[in-house]
């Protein structure tokens, strides 16, 4: 007993600071963000030394009272586009990279540089290609889909601007979940793949019978991952849009931004609602995630 004690107590020691960096770091901001939701808190009240005033669901009725703010959820929610399409082309690669070709190393890395590549670098890269006359008018003329003398300016218009700040999205996030999918697949034991090979299953046979079922649980983090990164998507918005034009590229996450640093007010109440918001939508999204995922391990049993 008086063993069990002192291991349990020397392994608290060795887990305290971690345990203090979350505290501070990670569960204190999150409980008083949670708590800020709930109350009427902004730079006025901040300027006269005054402390957050509780005003219970009156933020989330004044966000439901928002058009804009319902116009960033759906934006956001649309944004989840970009998942099965940024799935299915990063499992893809992963499955041709697995390959142990001349060169494969190269490409691995080059598809994971965009994921290293800071996000103001890539916003002047982008911007050029989406400009009047950056490369993708150039490209398109040169293949005759685009009239010659015409200059489409695809970040200015509200019907292009949303897909092609989701573009940037899916191509910084390609390579990540590339990577994922690469140790998911070095970790399906290779006896597998030479027994169906033996008992003449063809590629597509082997894929869909082997590997598909052996990465289901690297499947479902990734989509998961990638859910949640895409309702929370506000860097690429920020540096290329703005939430412009029309607010056509205006995320939630930019609602959020806004309103506790930009402007005057500093509502960080409002804010912290707004956050909550899509803390809950996240929730329910990853519930559904693994929802259809126990089914289809159910179905397949």
């Amino acid at each position: 007993m008086r063993a069990s004690w002192r291991e349990t107590l020397l392994s608290y020691t060795f887990l305290a600071p971690a345990l203090v960096l979350l505290g501070l770091f990670t569960f204190y901001p999150l409980i008083y963000g949670s708590y800020l939701g709930f109350t009427q808190y902004d730079g006025a009240r901040f300027a006269h030394g005054l402390g957050p005033k509780w005003v219970g669901l009156s933020n989330f009725r004044t966000l439901l009272a928002d058009p804009l703010f319902l116009t960033s959820l759906w934006n956001s929610v649309k944004y989840l586009l970009v998942v099965p399409a940024l799935q299915l082309a990063s499992l893809a690669v992963a499955v041709l990279v697995s390959r142990e070709l001349p060169a494969m190393p190269f490409f691995r890395a080059a598809y994971y540089v965009p994921v290293v590549t800071s996000i103001s670098l890539a916003a002047v890269m982008w911007e050029w290609v989406y400009n009047r006359s950056g490369t993708l008018n150039w490209t398109l003329k040169a293949l005759h889909l685009l009239p010659q003398g015409v200059a489409f300016g695809w970040l200015n218009n509200e019907h292009t601007a949303f897909w092609a700040v989701m573009l940037v999205t899916f191509w910084r996030g390609f390579g990540y979940y590339m990577v994922l999918y690469l140790a998911g697949l070095q970790g399906i034991p290779e006896e597998l793949n030479e027994a169906a090979i033996l008992d003449g299953a063809g590629s597509w046979q082997r894929f869909w019978r082997i590997t598909v079922p052996m990465m289901r649980p690297t499947i479902l983090l990734c989509s998961l991952l990638s859910t949640i990164a895409a309702l929370r998507v506000l860097e690429e918005v920020l540096v290329l849009t703005n939430g412009g034009p029309l607010n056509s590229t205006y995320t939630a996450l930019m609602y959020v931004y806004s309103k506790a640093f930009q402007g005057f007010d500093f509502d960080y109440g409002l804010a912290s609602a707004a956050g909550l918001v899509v803390a809950l939508v996240a929730l329910l999204l990853s519930l559904a995630n693994f929802r259809l995922f126990r089914d289809a391990e159910g179905a397949q049993g």
